[in-house]
């Protein structure tokens, strides 16, 4: 059975992007970076919105405010273009022209339910936070993992992440601080009908 991770890199403020910043906020140092480059090798799961972005991103399109790319950017990129994708969309249309992905227009959360009984190895989100909502919603996500850069966003942050979520409780399972200033924490998230307090009798 495969395990579903979905993997966040936000602010402090939970947002997943910020208008004028670069890829990282910035702020990646080699301790980050080593350890991106030792991840295992997944399935990588998103949506039409995220597709577009990151397939124009491997196809030469810079980021907004940037004249070209910067080397972690890049390698980051080739990274996602040699692995396995799997993009939700009812708005897309075969063939895709990012090598390695496969489009799925059925309900994402019955194709990810069959993909992870069906399957082995790791399924992890990239971006695609509506897609992420509705897989933690139904109850499919194995670990749940975020990477904080020690910004806040307020004025310029974009996507903010844990709108429209539903209660969850989290376990923490790991957790790490990278070149002295980025955060990781990793949980076992639990889906709440109510809060633990003051809850029905």
């Amino acid at each position: 059975m495969s395990e579903l991770l979905v993997d966040f890199i936000t602010s402090l403020d939970g947002y997943a992007s910020g208008e004028g910043w670069p890829g990282f906020w910035g702020l990646e140092g080699p301790e980050y970076l080593a350890w991106l480059g030792e991840q295992p090798e997944a399935t990588y799961l998103m949506g039409a919105n995220t597709y577009r972005l990151m397939s124009g991103f491997a196809a030469g399109d810079v980021p907004d405010g940037q004249d070209e790319f910067r080397p972690e950017e890049e390698a980051s990129v080739d990274e996602l273009t040699r692995a396995s994708k799997v993009v939700f969309s009812s708005s897309l249309q075969e063939p895709l022209t990012w090598a390695n992905s496969t489009l799925v227009g059925d309900d994402a959360v019955e194709a990810v339910r069959a993909m992870k009984s069906s399957g082995s190895g790791l399924l992890s989100t990239i971006g695609s936070l509506s897609l992420c909502r509705s897989l933690l919603r139904a109850g499919l996500v194995d670990r749940f993992r975020v990477v904080m850069f020690p910004v806040i966003t307020g004025a310029t942050g974009a996507e903010r992440i844990y709108d429209g979520y539903p209660d969850v409780a989290l376990e923490m399972i790991d957790h790490r601080t990278f070149d002295g200033r980025i955060q990781l924490v990793e949980y076992k998230p639990r889906v709440l009908e109510h809060p633990p307090l003051g809850a029905p009798a």
